[in-house]
């Protein structure tokens, strides 16, 4: 049935992508100037997945997956319009072309490949669970009989699903909207874990200061890459392009270096 409901999905929003992407009638991909003609390359996000994408104290939406998109579009001549999603909904809301891409922390899984096209990997990533930093736990199995919390819709949450035997051994697995509510539950101790992706959880306890550490035991290795509709071939090879110049020319790494102290990015490596 899982498998019957993933190929329904993937053909309804196949066909939903031809009528919102630069398909034309003749079959001729116009996605790069359909962006180019508007003048605007929307990124779909969550706009609370810090560092690649959230609010400043200001409500500005920065982060590294912005300066890096800004780049891009920059080089392409567009102007690039920032736009917060239901995460839980980001597929929909990229077939039915309210966006351009998913750029935001995206983690290529063999599922969302299914309904869209993929950019190159620009950085490599895991998913980990965070902890209270004087809690027992040092490994997967020691939270046994216990809850965790998850972001909705993330593959975090399909990590979750794909370890073998983790879910089962949990008393709960609780979802939360974003990754910063889950983590203030953890730290009132109303869950013992969050999974999320590594680079997300580093930075966080980096910057707020909380008294969290990670288990070394990760669930997952991912990538990130940018998420494209099916059909719009054009626009992810003019973005890969462009990513690969800054790699090239050493923008991409100055990004990396402010935003994470050194460059992990891996485009060209």
């Amino acid at each position: 049935m899982k498998k019957l409901s993933t190929i329904i999905l993937a053909s309804l929003l196949s066909l939903t992508a031809l009528f919102a992407s630069g398909a034309s009638e003749s079959g001729e991909d116009t996605s790069l100037q359909d962006v180019l003609d508007k003048g605007t390359f929307i990124l779909g996000l969550d706009d609370s997945f810090p560092p690649m994408g959230f609010r400043s104290e200001t409500g500005e939406i920065v982060g590294f997956d912005i300066d890096t998109a800004k780049e891009v579009a920059s080089r392409l001549g567009v102007e690039l319009i920032t736009q917060p999603i239901d995460w839980n909904s980001k597929e929909q809301e990229l077939a039915t072309g309210n966006i351009d891409c998913i750029w935001n922390g995206f983690t290529v899984t063999p599922e969302r490949e299914k309904v869209m096209i993929f950019s190159e990997p620009y950085l490599r990533n895991a998913q980990v669970v965070v902890v209270r930093d004087d809690s027992p736990y040092q490994s997967l199995s020691d939270l046994a009989g216990t809850a965790i919390g998850v972001q909705a819709g993330s593959s975090a949450q399909e990590a979750i699903d794909d370890t073998p035997g983790f879910k089962d051994s949990l008393d709960e697995v609780i979802e939360f909207k974003d990754n910063l509510t889950a983590l203030m539950d953890l730290e009132i101790g109303g869950l013992e874990g969050v999974v999320m992706d590594l680079v997300v959880a580093n930075y966080s306890i980096q910057t707020s200061g909380k008294d969290f550490r990670v288990l070394d035991e990760t669930l997952t290795e991912e990538e990130y890459a940018i998420g494209f509709r099916l059909n719009d071939v054009a626009l992810r090879d003019a973005v890969n392009s462009e990513l690969e110049a800054m790699a090239a020319d050493g923008t991409l790494a100055e990004i990396s270096e402010a935003w994470f102290g050194s460059d992990i990015t891996v485009v060209g490596k």
